[in-house]
């Protein structure tokens, strides 16, 4: 497995070409330059995974260059921790923990601006509420999938030194399965609601150097195989 600290070093070699990511985006297996994709000004990407995968660590390569809102469910369990008594096992006010940050994530979405979501994505009904609001709120929906294999997220769960239970973790582990495999055989109808889904494995998430929402103007004048569908990959066109 890539080290995840070695993600942003090996990304800013050289500067990153821009693509918009529409329907589905395979980058697994590909590797190559790095990339900035760009998103509308007021667009929600979801960045999903295994545990360990590498999502907070994407979001904060990405975080400090752009005024977007972050949602992210282990910083509502932070804030939860530090106003209960140290005693409390955290089990007796995780549902209290859960339905604050579903609140907090729909409340998100109401706000004007871009946002980013660390969510597993491994729950369809958890997908399904992200789709609804986005229709609801009236803003686009993309979704960056973290495709690593199980022992490339169990690897970096000990680097972090947080890990997830066995049984909740071969839960994900199932319900991301079921995604991808969906991805593969029905393309973006396997996640309604999605503008775009992009698919990126432990070789291919260092190229994801940063992220950017764009003005329509910006994004009309992106080069047309930065913006197409399928396979937008310079390095190996569809």
């Amino acid at each position: 497995m890539v080290g995840q600290e070695s993600m942003v070093s090996a990304a800013s070699e050289s500067a990153p070409c821009d693509l918009a990511p529409h329907g589905v985006v395979d980058l697994r297996g590909r590797r190559g330059e790095p990339v900035r994709l760009t998103y509308a000004a007021d667009a929600v990407v979801v960045v999903g995974g295994l545990p360990g995968s590498g999502k907070s660590t994407l979001i904060r390569r990405w975080e400090p260059a752009v005024r977007a809102d972050v949602v992210d469910p282990r910083r509502t369990r932070l804030a939860c921790q530090a106003v209960m008594p140290s005693w409390l096992r955290y089990a007796a006010y995780r549902p209290w923990t859960r339905t604050l940050h579903l609140l907090r994530t729909r409340a998100a979405f109401r706000r004007p601006g871009p946002l980013l979501v660390h969510d597993c994505a491994s729950r369809w009904w958890m997908r399904r509420l992200l789709a609804r609001w986005a229709r609801r709120y009236h803003r686009e929906l993309h979704v960056v999938l973290l495709a690593v294999h199980r022992e490339d997220a169990l690897a970096g769960q000990r680097a972090r030194n947080r890990t997830t239970g066995g049984r909740v973790f071969r839960r994900h582990v199932r319900g991301l399965t079921r995604l991808t495999d969906a991805l593969e055989g029905r393309g973006r109808a396997a996640l309604p609601g999605a503008t775009s889904v992009l698919l990126a494995d432990a070789a291919s998430r260092e190229r994801l150097a940063a992220v950017a929402f764009l003005t329509d103007d910006h994004l009309a004048h992106l080069p047309h195989q930065r913006r197409s569908g399928t396979v937008q990959d310079a390095d190996h066109p569809a």
